[in-house]
C-alpha cells in the first residue's frame, strides 16, 4: 500500500499547532518544500502561508485543479463537499471531538463518568462469574 496523502491543491489539512490548532484548511498553493497557502474560509481560518510541519494532512479533497484559487471558490468547494461533515464523521475526528469533549468535562461529571464505568465493570463481571460458574 503506497502513500496517499500528498501535498497538493486542494488537499485538506488540519492545523496542528498555534492558535488555529484544531481547524481544518485547503490547500491553495505549494510555495516551496516547506510552505503552503493555505484558506479556511468555513472554520475561521484566514488565507495565509502556513509551515507544513504545522499541518496535517488528511485523507479528505476538494475538487480544485488550478492553483492561487479565491476564498469565495474556496468557501463553495468546502460546502458543496461538505468537508465539515465528513471531517465530524471520520475516526480522527471523532477522536479529537472527545478528546475536547473529556478536557471540558467538569469535575462533577467526571465523578458521574466513574460511577457509570463502575456499575458497567460490575454487570460485566457478574456475567462473567455467572458463564464460569455454568461450566
Amino acid at each position: 500500500m503506497g502513500f496517499r496523502r500528498f501535498v497538493e491543491n486542494g488537499r485538506v489539512v488540519l492545523i496542528t499547532y498555534g492558535p488555529l490548532a484544531g481547524r481544518l484548511a485547503v490547500i491553495v498553493n505549494i510555495l516551496d518544500e516547506n510552505r503552503v497557502l493555505i484558506d479556511g474560509p468555513t472554520t475561521g481560518v484566514a488565507r495565509q502561508v502556513m509551515p507544513l510541519k504545522r499541518v496535517s494532512l488528511t485523507d479528505l479533497m476538494v475538487p480544485c485543479s488550478s492553483h492561487g484559487i479565491r476564498t469565495k471558490t474556496v468557501r463553495g468547494l468546502m460546502e458543496s463537499e461538505e468537508i465539515e461533515r465528513k471531517w465530524a464523521e471520520s475516526s480522527w475526528g471523532k477522536k479529537l471531538a472527545a478528546r475536547k469533549r473529556r478536557a471540558e468535562m467538569t469535575d462533577f461529571e467526571r465523578f458521574e463518568v466513574m460511577l457509570l464505568k463502575k456499575a458497567r465493570n460490575s454487570a460485566i463481571n457478574q456475567e462473567m462469574e455467572k458463564l464460569k460458574g455454568s461450566n
